[in-house]
């Protein structure tokens, strides 16, 4: 299910950005990035947070190994990465 609110953007700097998505990969705006930029304030800042450390921040895995490793997951769970 999703949110109206969510799916169409809030604000006219996020419905632009989705269109720019939509013109230019011809494909809408992936659910995770719709997400992030829905009150960005409350959920999209501090995730992206927690994101960029799991992704990005001190592991004894590689940069590549975790994007590996999150694109794996997507296809078990039937979610284009």
């Amino acid at each position: 299910m999703r949110l109206p609110a969510i799916e169409r953007g809030r604000g006219l700097g996020n419905k632009a950005l989705f269109a720019l998505i939509r013109v230019m990969s011809k494909h809408r705006a992936p659910d995770v990035v719709r997400t992030l930029r829905f009150e960005r304030h409350l959920f999209g800042a501090p995730m992206n947070e927690v994101f960029q450390t799991a992704m990005r921040g001190p592991s004894e895995w590689s940069v590549g190994e975790r994007e590996l490793f999150a694109a794996w997951v997507s296809k078990q769970n039937e979610c284009e990465f």
